[in-house]
């Protein structure tokens, strides 16, 4: 299998080089990603819990649907190319934006932009990045982030305490 190919990336999100997944993680380098955040009518967020195969993060719970974007690929192209792949969830446009990150430590030094999509499903559940997935009330997810942070991705905490922030 080809190794992924990521653009490296200053911290004004402007690229600066390209160099393979392992490397940028191993060298923490600076990337691209986005994660998309999937309510239902009611508000109810989906998250799903990691893999354990998982490189970063295994087997505990993180955003909807979330992914690297491949060297010269937009933000908006990938959005649309991780709910395919991890949740088998196809639309025609991205989803819309809420908020961009810039890369810290948090985000494992990724530029993040964050989506908002309204879906019901049914999933489809890409087996080798995700264990399971389940729709949480957003008031169970903050009271279960406050009471064990451990159990949840770096990346998803910063981005739920942002969310929460928001009017």
């Amino acid at each position: 299998m080809n190794e992924e190919i990521f653009d490296v990336v200053d911290d004004r999100d402007e690229v600066v080089g390209r160099e393979t997944r392992k490397r940028v993680h191993q060298l923490g380098l600076r990337h691209r990603a986005v994660h998309v955040l999937v309510f239902n009518r009611r508000g109810d967020l989906f998250l799903q819990k990691r893999s354990m195969l998982k490189d970063n993060h295994p087997g505990v719970w993180d955003t909807s649907s979330a992914g690297h974007l491949d060297s010269g690929e937009d933000y908006d192209a990938c959005s649309i190319r991780e709910l395919r792949e991890e949740l088998g969830w196809s639309i025609a446009m991205a989803p819309e934006r809420l908020f961009k990150i810039a890369a810290c430590d948090d985000t494992g030094m990724e530029h993040v932009w964050v989506y908002r999509l309204e879906a019901e499903g049914p999933f489809e559940l890409q087996a080798s990045e995700i264990d399971r997935g389940e729709w949480f009330h957003q008031e169970v997810i903050t009271g279960w982030i406050d009471r064990r942070p451990e159990d949840f991705a770096p990346g998803f905490r910063l981005i739920w305490g942002l969310v929460r922030l928001r009017p």
